[in-house]
């Protein structure tokens, strides 16, 4: 298994070096990000609405980290490849955040359209924007007091030659399924996609000029929504994934990319890219044991035993008395061998290969695997 992984990791390095002649522009000198749990380093847990325990975090920062997985997230893997530090939650204030090289503003639970009174999280996308925004304001104060703050927060001018990424919607999606109905879900989407344009727009309209905007991953092949949704076997397409699920992130997806090609249009210096996430993470389902996995959809960290290994009930390392019975969600013996973590997020070695993919270019629009004109620095 480890030999797999191994030949894996030199192929995707082979892809990386080979030789270029043409030229992209992707050395930026910091990034802001947005999004929900996906790429969320710390903004929830921060904020003392809930609480991560080990195992999370156990197979590269130990303690947890504020990451939704075993270990590192697709965000930092991308800036680790852009040879940037991780990025620093807007709300975490322990350990001296540094904000020279971006600031993440992404928190689990997240949706783009605002929160109500019902949601997980209040940190909706709009609230995001609004919190860069405010980001922005404070750095260009204590700027114009002196250069002594110039460690600490961005430069101004890098506001501008900054790379804007988003990693967001798979909660409205996934969310709405609990109250509505496939064809409900459907007809919101464009509400849910003005919002998004919204957002963008007021980024813009500030100085934001590039843009890498990911496209939401398969939900139907998500673990919980499996547990939930597809106890029905015709509910389920030939990989065990839930059909309808899977329809409302394509469809998402499409009128997604029909924003992204308009924005462009109408913003033409303005430079947008649309990563399709989910063919990378449906191929690596569909294909999990060419790339060293062994269990496409059963997660790692839960409770039950095969083939889901989930309750809803008790989250990754917790205990709850169930019938009185105390039972825990324990982490598997070698988080390597699944894509799931949790249920709901993507182990460390999944998140790894994901951002490899995005990396080749392969499956950007516009692509650019012909352009890459550097050697990443490649850590992992």
């Amino acid at each position: 298994m480890a030999r797999d992984k191994y030949c894996m990791i030199l192929t995707i390095i082979t892809i990386f070096l080979l030789p270029c002649s043409k030229s992209i522009h992707l050395d930026f000198p910091v990034v802001f990000n947005f999004g929900d749990s996906n790429s969320d380093t710390g903004t929830l847990i921060s904020t003392g609405f809930e609480t991560l325990y080990l195992p999370y975090g156990q197979t590269y920062f130990h303690p947890p980290s504020g990451r939704y997985s075993d270990g590192r997230l697709i965000v930092d893997f991308l800036m680790d490849a852009f040879d940037l530090p991780f990025l620093n939650a807007y709300l975490d204030s322990l350990g001296l955040p540094n904000f020279r090289k971006g600031c993440n503003f992404a928190a689990a639970g997240s949706t783009i359209l605002p929160a109500t009174a019902s949601s997980i999280c209040p940190f909706s996308f709009g609230i995001q924007v609004s919190q860069f925004l405010r980001f922005k304001a404070r750095t260009l104060e204590l700027l114009a007091k002196g250069r002594k703050f110039d460690k600490y927060v961005p430069s101004q001018d890098s506001f501008e030659k900054g790379l804007y990424m988003f990693d967001i919607g798979q909660n409205d999606l996934a969310g709405a399924f609990y109250s509505k109905s496939l064809d409900q879900i459907l007809a919101s989407i464009p509400t849910i996609l003005l919002e998004f344009e919204t957002g963008i727009k007021r980024l813009y309209d500030e100085g934001a000029r590039y843009f890498w905007i990911h496209n939401t991953g398969p939900l139907g092949c998500l673990t919980q929504n499996v547990a939930k949704f597809g106890t029905d076997p015709s509910k389920l397409d030939e990989l065990g994934c839930v059909s309808a699920h899977n329809i409302a992130a394509k469809t998402f997806n499409l009128q997604l990319h029909a924003l992204c090609s308009k924005f462009q249009a109408q913003y033409p210096d303005s430079n947008l890219t649309y990563v399709d996430i989910f063919a990378i993470k449906l191929n690596l389902i569909a294909n999990y044991s060419r790339y060293g996995f062994e269990q496409p959809i059963m997660a790692c960290c839960g409770y039950g035993g095969p083939p889901l290994n989930y309750d809803s009930r008790v989250s990754c390392g917790n205990t709850k008395i169930l019938n009185g019975t105390s039972i825990t969600a324990k982490g598997c013996n070698d988080s390597s061998e699944y894509i799931s973590w949790d249920g709901i997020h993507y182990t460390e070695t999944a998140n790894q290969y994901v951002a490899s993919q995005i990396l080749t270019g392969k499956y950007s629009d516009p692509p650019f695997s012909d352009k890459m004109p550097f050697l990443l620095k490649l850590k992992f």
